[in-house]
């Protein structure tokens, strides 16, 4: 039986350490996986599931704010995911955004962001780590709560930018100390979740593997693809 393809989004670094652990975990759990950046753009086979990665802050132009002079962006990476958020969402494949790609599907759904949280956090840390360092509580009803088992998990923090307005599309399923939301998803469709930190950094932890053993299942349980045009009628070559 041949394993689900999916779809991974990041940046242009030498240095891919997102795409190498998200890579390692998809492949745990029975999937393989392609990767899409700004300097590799093309879409060029079908695939069953899409995963948005995180990296730098996104331009608060594409949420009608004004953006900050010091901080970094990605003009081409926002293109690039905008159109595979898009194209996800109009195949009715399953999405899941990590960090950064919660906030971008959060904001093509038109919701909106802090642009920096840091100066608003009082219960937990404004230090980055890779490794768990604060609490996230979950809504015990949730899809996430259900896939994760727990009402409460430990989780790392690699973010400055939060949620701010959430769509009306969405719903929370998870918020931390400072009730900055940490997880949402899709009211209506069955797997379009978002994760404020980063669950492929902790693939040692049976708690957030099962985030994708999730995708993969929800992968196997449709037979809807994402093909090369549907991505390409919303990207900007």
């Amino acid at each position: 039986m041949t394993r689900p393809l999916i779809a991974v989004t990041g940046p242009s670094k030498k240095l891919k350490v997102g795409w190498w652990a998200t890579q390692f975990i998809l492949r745990l759990c029975g999937a393989r996986s392609c990767y899409l950046s700004p300097a590799q753009p093309k879409l060029l086979q079908a695939v069953d599931g899409v995963v948005i990665g995180g990296g730098d802050d996104i331009d608060p132009e594409h949420y009608g704010e004004s953006g900050d002079a010091g901080a970094t962006y990605d003009a081409a990476r926002d293109s690039l995911e905008i159109a595979m958020i898009k194209a996800a969402l109009q195949a009715g494949v399953p999405l899941l955004g990590i960090c950064r790609g919660a906030q971008l599907i959060n904001v093509v759904l038109k919701g909106s962001l802090f642009q920096d949280i840091r100066p608003l956090r009082r219960k937990t840390p404004n230090k980055n780590s890779a490794f768990v360092i604060k609490k996230a509580y979950l809504q015990p009803s949730s899809q996430v709560a259900a896939i994760l088992g727990k009402d409460v998990i430990g989780v790392n923090s690699l973010h400055s930018q939060a949620v701010n307005k959430l769509s009306s599309e969405l719903q929370v399923a998870a918020v931390d100390g400072d009730d900055f939301v940490q997880a949402f998803e899709h009211q209506t469709k069955p797997f379009i979740i978002g994760v404020q930190w980063h669950p492929e950094y902790l693939p040692y932890s049976s708690c957030q593997r099962k985030l994708f053993h999730a995708l993969v299942a929800a992968v196997g349980n449709q037979s809807k693809k994402l093909l090369p045009e549907h991505y390409n009628q919303y990207h900007i070559k």
